[in-house]
């Protein structure tokens, strides 16, 4: 049976939390730290850490809380971590770590106990660091609790200290034309809260970048680009991936990944099997998608189960653009009509779950 967490909390409990925050606060280093910080290759970075919490379709208590660590540069995972907790505080606007953060600072104490070799040396976390409405968002937080670099990287605007996703933030969108191009996040207090940054090529909607803790603004964004294959940066992508896919497997949740409930029009992600998972995932019809990218950059996509593809074509296969799983193509002469067009090249996803390719994951407003 499906769970609800808790109300909105009482104002005295809200005041406690912004009373920690705001002790908090006064620990986050908002400047490079470490040697490999200030190299313009971060020599000397050889893992990257991403966490993430996926919750069960239409149960806000159940969730899954993943810690992974990629190697730097090759955005490979070397370890991984996924674990069913119960939430038992609500989701409150500008108070996400207090619903999070004691998951994912338990991740971080166990891999410090079993793996120290494999510990991080920055982790990625999907919310907002300083940009936020009292400037400690939930990657501050865990940053300052774990006392490990954190970068804060969100996938829409909070529009805090006069900042507003109005006209003039979407023409500046529009100027970003390659991946790695950005620009300043500058509130009404005349303070940089964070960096807009268009994270690939092909995105359309740029990520919002600030700090967490222990690393300065220029490298964060630099960073975070580095880590980049697709839109979202790969620790964090692959932290939500097998979040999701531990979920299916240990409850036997089959069909498209859970949504989260606080993340409205929440695009879906692709799946991945865990490292060393002995149990597969429930199998379903595949659904595939042909992706043509063709001159006029723009992004859209339509999808058509296997019962309406024709079925002459030359048994082939290719890798799915998006999670690189083997694709099919067998039967990948769509009757339905491709509606992407933009770079000239064929890509192939591998189904429903991979659709997410160039669109926006949800809002958290840590």
């Amino acid at each position: 049976m499906a769970r609800k967490a808790a109300g909105r909390p009482p104002e005295e409990t809200l005041s406690l939390w912004k009373r920690e925050q705001a002790l908090l606060k006064t620990l986050v280093v908002d400047r490079d730290t470490e040697a490999w910080q200030r190299d313009p290759a971060f020599s000397g970075l050889q893992r990257v850490g991403g966490v993430d919490v996926s919750f069960v379709k239409g149960d806000s208590v159940s969730a899954c809380a993943s810690l992974v660590v990629l190697s730097y540069p090759e955005l490979e995972v070397m370890y991984e971590d996924c674990r069913m907790v119960s939430l038992t505080a609500p989701y409150v606007s500008g108070f996400l770590a207090f619903r999070e953060v004691p998951f994912l600072v338990d991740a971080v104490q166990q891999l410090r106990e079993k793996e120290p070799r494999l510990m991080p040396q920055v982790l990625f976390v999907d919310g907002n660091g300083v940009l936020h409405h009292r400037g400690f968002g939930v990657a501050c937080h865990l940053g300052v609790v774990t006392d490990l670099p954190c970068i804060g990287v969100a996938k829409k605007l909070l529009q805090v200290d006069g900042l507003e996703n109005n006209a003039l933030h979407k023409e500046k969108i529009r100027l970003l034309k390659a991946g790695g191009d950005s620009f300043p996040l500058m509130g009404g207090s005349g303070t940089v809260l964070g960096m807009a940054l268009k994270s690939h090529d092909h995105s359309t909607k740029p990520l919002y970048v600030s700090v967490g803790h222990k690393m300065s603004l220029e490298a964060a964004v630099r960073l975070t680009h580095g880590c980049c294959k697709f839109r979202i940066p790969e620790p964090v992508r692959q932290a939500d991936i097998r979040s999701r896919d531990y979920i299916r497997r240990t409850l036997g949740v089959q069909g498209a990944p859970a949504l989260r409930p606080e993340r409205s029009k929440k695009a879906q992600r692709p799946k991945a099997c865990p490292q060393g998972a002995s149990e597969e995932p429930a199998v379903t019809k595949p659904t595939h998608c042909l992706v043509e990218r063709g001159k006029d950059g723009t992004a859209e996509m339509s999808l058509s189960n296997d019962n309406d593809i024709d079925n002459t074509m030359p048994s082939l296969s290719s890798p799915c653009f998006c999670c690189s799983a083997s694709v099919s193509l067998a039967k990948s002469s769509l009757k339905a009509k491709p509606e992407v067009r933009g770079q000239g090249s064929t890509f192939y996803l591998c189904g429903k779950s991979c659709r997410s390719l160039d669109r926006g994951w949800g809002h958290r407003e840590g």
